[in-house]
């Protein structure tokens, strides 16, 4: 083994000892090993071992698994004993457990075909809900043929609540007393306000159902809060009365149009001792503790809902679905759906939430010791393997998901102690026992010989040491304390001419005996060791993840450094999608360095200048806003969009320099968002409620168009010819003036011309009164 060897500078005194400082150290038995100077060559790695000649006496223990119960997963879950119906194998594991050798075994989850079902409707009876009680009253009926498309096997329970009967969360003057609504124009009478009434139990007669919640009426309350969380706890933890079935998945469904009221709200109304998590229905079905305890908080709902193996699904009014679906972050196993202000769609709603539970599985941990690291890689549908998740989801009923599950002990407990932890599925009956015991006592230790002859009769032998008695020294425990003597002072010197016991000690029948400091021990065969003078991390020892030995830090298993302050655990380094430091750096020391120019945060999600980055923004805002994509689930919602905050506005300002511009399509229309990083390292989403959408043109606007299209070409067209024509036509004009201009004779010379007028000369006389006249006649 190539550079440090972590076995033989562990200073190791024992085998235990050894066992604990690496898993792959052993420990050599043989009595003749080794140098007399040296106890700590019996410690080294399992190959130098038998290279010295250690074969066949070496202790080496390892963690090792068995499958105590491991029945076939079933296929199919109505028609048999619930005791015939497998979700998970194996069923029960018996873990053995050497320090820091870490083992692995497979699970296999299968959501069955046909399970039964066990549905509890819980309702809010305040006034507000009186048109969704309108609209329910048929619902038994409806409800039971949809289930019934998916199980054979369907039961339907009923209840209902209000708020506490006390001031300030009620009325409780005494004209209110048998009508809350007295006064009130819009609605003048109602049934006195309580806080959680049983109607009807688990049945499959659902007429019964019909016919309790045609006799409810509405009730009145004070404030805005409703006491549903009352209600809620104890339809989970009165098995008996509501009759939840062991062999059936268990769905409670809360409707409400209004906030519930957490823990300490109860102090308002002078309740101050917390609920006790019991149920307190009295023979009349009704919640009796109502004016007595406090409203149970989110981690005491979270724990009966788990422990009693119930899927809540919230069916809440649009107003409050943020809010809901906060809570559904903290109760595991919980979703949330939006319901219409007069429920019409609750039985899409009842539906879509159970087909999106069975579409997914989660594991959970119970009772996990804290000396054991458990570490998760899930094989989904797609094949491939994703390490540090424990959920799948996108799945089809009858598919089989499997999670390789790593296990490891960090440490030693107190001898024969044993411990075990429960793994279950979020919401199933079925669960995974595992039993650990710890691996870490040697072999040979059970072999030990008190007052051996090895040991001169002054100690026990075992594992090739000497154990001295109280009294006695040396590797054969062969001098008694006291005794000294100039020459075993040469074998208490590391080299010559260093001082005795390095000045730590003192040196006693050829050994060092170590002085004692405050700071810590001091030990080696030269006491040329100590736990105390190694680097330190922000002041502490090794960062608190190794132990000193002889001025060097022994790192545990998953740090390394001079100081062991560098994790090399790649967990915190995964991102919401799976990848290393989101592919935009390398993990060093448990934490992503981004590599990616603009590139930051935990595990470098947060790049505005990155490709992509609009998609990863994206799913955020479909899961968050309206709870779909492909982090749809609460649970992977939440975590994976824990830092964005998501704002929605009619109309998207684009003038921010350092906000990016994301689109993506819609149902034939296009969702704007822009995304900017801030300085607190969270992300500010701005959407668009609704996408932009352009409303496709009728098809009579389409062939007016058309129609419009040709006539405006064909008139352009008219118009160029038009003015083609009268160029040409002036061009010619403009060439006759000019032809005309450059003649060379005038019109009146023009040989060619004649005149109109014909002039001609006669010479006559005549005599007219005996008078002569010359002339002549034109």
């Amino acid at each position: 083994v190539e550079g440090l060897n972590l076995c033989t500078s562990g200073s190791a005194t024992s085998c235990e000892e050894c066992l604990l400082i690496h898993p792959k150290c052993a420990w050599c038995s043989k009595e003749e090993f080794g140098s007399t100077k040296s106890i700590t060559s019996r410690c080294d790695f399992l190959q130098n071992l038998i290279a010295n000649g250690c074969a066949g006496a070496i202790e080496n223990p390892s963690s090792s698994i068995s499958v105590v119960k491991n029945v076939p997963l079933s296929s199919k879950g109505s028609g048999q004993t619930h005791l015939d119906v497998t979700q998970i194998t194996p069923q029960k594991v018996a873990l053995n457990l050497r320090p820091g050798d870490q083992t692995s075994f497979r699970v296999q989850v299968r959501q069955v075909e046909d399970y039964p079902v066990d549905l509890y409707y819980l309702m809010d009876l305040s006034l507000s809900m009186n048109d969704d009680l309108d609209n329910i009253r048929n619902l038994g009926t409806k409800l039971a043929e949809e289930m019934r498309k998916l199980t054979s096997n369907f039961r339907l329970g009923f209840g209902s609540f209000v708020d506490k009967n006390i001031s300030p969360f009620s009325y409780t003057a005494p004209r209110y007393q048998n009508n809350p609504c007295i006064g009130y124009k819009l609605f003048p009478s109602c049934v006195p306000s309580f806080g959680f009434r049983h109607l009807l139990s688990l049945t499959d007669k659902v007429d019964r159902f019909n016919e309790e919640v045609q006799k409810q009426k509405v009730s009145r309350n004070r404030d805005a809060p409703e006491g549903g969380f009352d209600a809620i706890l104890q339809a989970a933890v009165c098995k008996e009365k509501i009759g939840w079935r062991k062999e059936a998945s268990h769905l409670l469904v809360f409707t409400t149009d209004d906030v519930p009221h957490i823990a300490l709200d109860g102090k308002l109304g002078g309740l101050v001792q917390p609920h006790d998590g019991q149920c307190h229905l009295n023979e009349a079905n009704e919640y009796g503790a109502s004016s007595q305890l406090d409203y149970p908080s989110l981690a005491l709902l979270g724990e009966k809902l788990a422990e009693n193996n119930i899927h809540l699904i919230f069916a809440v009014t649009k107003s409050h679905y943020v809010l809901y679906k906060n809570f559904t972050a903290l109760i595991p196993g919980t979703t949330v759906e939006i319901l219409h202000k007069d429920s019409k769609n609750i039985i899409e709603l009842i539906v879509k939430a159970y087909n999106s539970i069975r579409s997914k599985v989660e594991l959970t941990v119970w009772d996990s010791p804290e000396d054991i690291g458990l570490t998760f890689t899930a094989t989904c549908q797609d094949g491939l393997s994703y390490p540090g998740l424990r959920k799948c989801g996108d799945l089809k009923i009858g598919d089989t998901v499997s999670f390789e599950v790593a296990v490891e002990a960090r440490s030693c407990p107190t001898e024969d102690t044993s411990h075990a932890f429960t793994i279950k599925p979020a919401g199933f009956r079925d669960t995974l026992e595992v039993a650990v015991t710890y691996n870490c006592l040697c072999g040979c230790t059970g072999r030990a010989a008190p007052a051996s002859g090895k040991c001169s009769g002054n100690g026990t032998y075992a594992c090739g040491l000497c154990e001295c008695d109280a009294g006695y020294l040396g590797a054969r425990c062969e001098c008694e304390e006291g005794a000294s003597g100039d020459m075993h002072h040469a074998m208490c010197r590391e080299a010559e001419g260093k001082p005795l016991c390095s000045g730590r000690g003192e040196c006693s029948c050829n050994q060092c005996l170590c002085y004692e400091s405050e700071f810590g021990n001091i030990y080696g065969p030269f006491c040329e060791c100590d736990d105390f003078s190694c680097a330190r991390y922000k002041g502490i020892l090794c960062s608190g993840h190794g132990e000193c030995h002889c001025g060097e830090c022994k790192c545990h298993a998953g740090y390394i450094g001079d100081n062991c302050n560098c994790s090399t655990e790649t967990d915190g380094c995964v991102s919401s999608d799976g990848q290393m430091c989101s592919g935009r750096g390398t993990c060093v020391c448990g934490k992503c360095q981004c590599t990616e120019p603009g590139a930051f945060g935990e595990t470098c999600e947060k790049c505005p200048t990155c490709p992509g980055v609009c998609s990863t923004k994206r799913d955020c805002i479909e899961c968050k806003l309206f709870n779909s994509g492909r982090l749809a689930d609460n649970q992977t919602c939440q975590k994976h969009c824990k830092d964005e905050i998501i704002t929605t506005v009619d109309v998207l300002e684009t003038d921010d320099p350092n906000a990016i511009l994301c689109a993506y399509p819609v149902n034939n229309c296009v969702m704007k968002f822009t995304y900017l990083e801030l300085a607190s390292g969270k992300s500010n989403l701005t959407v668009l409620k609704e996408p932009a959408c352009s409303s496709a043109p009728s098809a009579v606007t389409i062939v007016l168009a058309v129609i419009g299209s040709v006539v405006l070409i064909g008139i352009i067209l008219l118009g160029l010819w038009k003015l083609l024509v009268t160029i040409h036509d002036r061009r010619e004009f403009d060439r006759f003036q000019s032809e005309r201009s450059r003649a060379r004779y005038e019109m009146a010379s023009n040989p060619l011309y004649r005149k109109p007028i014909s002039t001609h000369n006669i010479e006559f006389t005549f005599n007219k009164l005996n008078k002569s006249y010359n002339g002549t006649v034109d």
